[in-house]
């Protein structure tokens, strides 16, 4: 590889690419991440809260960040809140997913804003030796036979064995590769601005108001509405006082008076995948390689879970101590997680929309819920706690994540032993082999794919 300078290059630097470029730093790769945003601009990202749900918050117990996004908790009071006790699972197009009881050693969930979520991540990933550059726009890439080639908005070009598009839903890197994104056109359109009303009391927020959702002062200082009236006609035309006053009306059948307004975005439930994940040297994370509603908070997670699953796998294929093909695990793991959460989201946006026909259906949906199955059944779906790398293992426990709270701060994985069992986790945390305690068939070979037969591994007993 003459002339590659670096080992990846991670297009984006949102939580997604800040997340790989740490996982590919613990795996011995040195990445490089650029980011088009300069830091004024990145401060755009702060509209709304996002939701780190139980599994994604396992993966990061898992690398030690707990207390560091504890500690963002506790800076912002009012605003961003730790899920620990709390019996409250999100919802299902706005109905609640409440558990019945709360295990102390339940996954912590956080709420936070995106640019929060970004500045922890980037003070980890920086700690670690990751370079990122800020203000770096990437207009084309090029693969080569041995290479692959970024080229800047200012002309210059960066190389590297491999390129990671973590640039979301409108990824340059994606189009470039050629790969192909195919899905559903946008049914609805959801704004959500910082604003203020003359009387706030006037709109009672609701999931399922006679035009669609209206929130009024659930996240501080906010508004947020949802009508179905197709997608918006220019995403990204700035938001005037009159459309929020406008959407609120049509959306609560309440005339109100914006009295001010700084600043809004709008959304879609544009829902598209990426045929597949990888296409030479060039792979795809977190919204460039699926798009959807945000409804339920599930996009962010599933982003952060690609970057956990591809982090060691691209790490080892760049050190030369795994082949080439490991990374077909990737799209082969993570494309149906993709497509599960695309359903799920599809789903919620139906049953959000106003009508007495849809109203019905939500109505046996919410008896459904009271079933105490199907209620785990829907809480998992919304959390992560139902992927499954390897449906129909024996034993089923290979494919899971840790059924135990790890901490593997340097990225190794972990062989755990205890209660008459034997399980090595993954560096993501994934089972990815077990058996009772004294059989070691499979271990070599498990142990050779998880660590590309360095064995750098580390034992853990747990009682």
């Amino acid at each position: 590889m003459r002339g590659v300078v670096n080992d990846v290059i991670i297009v984006g630097g949102g939580p997604v690419g800040l997340l790989l470029a740490g996982e590919l730093r613990l795996a011995g790769a040195d990445p490089l991440v650029l980011e088009s945003a300069d830091g004024s601009a990145r401060g755009n990202r702060s509209f709304g809260l996002r939701g780190i749900n139980g599994r994604t918050s396992q993966s990061l117990r898992l690398r030690g960040l707990t207390d560091a996004f504890s500690k963002v908790q506790a800076e912002m009071p009012g605003l961003a809140r730790q899920l620990r006790g709390s019996r409250s699972r999100g919802h299902f197009a706005g109905l609640p997913l409440v558990e019945d009881e709360v295990s102390p050693d339940a996954a912590v969930g956080f709420i936070l804003r995106q640019h929060v979520l970004e500045r922890v991540l980037a003070e980890w990933a920086t700690g670690l030796g990751v370079r990122i550059r800020t203000g770096h726009e990437v207009v084309d890439i090029a693969q080569e036979n041995d290479a692959v080639r970024a080229v800047l908005a200012d002309g210059r070009s960066e190389r590297a064995a491999y390129l990671v598009g973590c640039d979301g839903g409108r990824s340059v890197v994606r189009k470039r590769a050629g790969i192909a994104f195919p899905g559903t056109e946008p049914t609805m359109t959801g704004r959500v601005a910082r604003a203020e009303l003359a009387d706030p009391g006037a709109v009672k927020s609701s999931m399922h108001g006679p035009g669609g959702m209206v929130h009024v002062g659930m996240v501080p200082g906010e508004i947020a509405t949802m009508e179905f009236d197709g997608g918006p006609e220019d995403r990204d035309a700035p938001m005037t006082a009159e459309e929020m006053r406008a959407s609120v009306g049509r959306v609560s059948g309440i005339d109100v008076t914006v009295t001010s307004l700084d600043g809004g975005i709008r959304f879609s439930d544009n829902t598209r995948q990426a045929a597949t994940y990888r296409r030479g040297r060039v792979l795809l994370a977190g919204d460039a390689a699926h798009v959807h509603s945000p409804i339920g908070g599930q996009g962010l997670n599933l982003g952060l879970q690609d970057a956990m699953n591809l982090g060691w796998k691209l790490g080892l294929v760049v050190r030369g101590a795994a082949p080439e093909s490991l990374l077909d695990t990737y799209t082969a793991e993570r494309h149906p997680v993709g497509e599960r959460v695309l359903r799920n989201t599809r789903a919620q946006v139906a049953l959000m929309r106003p009508g007495p026909q849809v109203a019905a259906l939500r109505e046996v949906l919410e008896e459904t819920l009271g079933i105490p199955a199907a209620k785990r059944h829907f809480i998992a779906m919304g959390n992560g706690a139902d992927i499954d790398y390897a449906p129909g293992s024996v034993p089923p426990l290979v494919g899971r994540f840790a059924p135990l709270p790890l901490l593997s701060e340097d990225g190794r994985a972990l062989l755990v032993s205890g209660a008459g069992s034997t399980f090595l986790a993954r560096p993501d945390g994934y089972v990815a082999w077990a058996a009772p305690d004294g059989e070691t068939a499979g271990l070599d070979e498990a142990l050779a794919l998880v660590t590309g037969g360095v064995y750098k591994v580390k034992r853990v007993f747990k009682m």
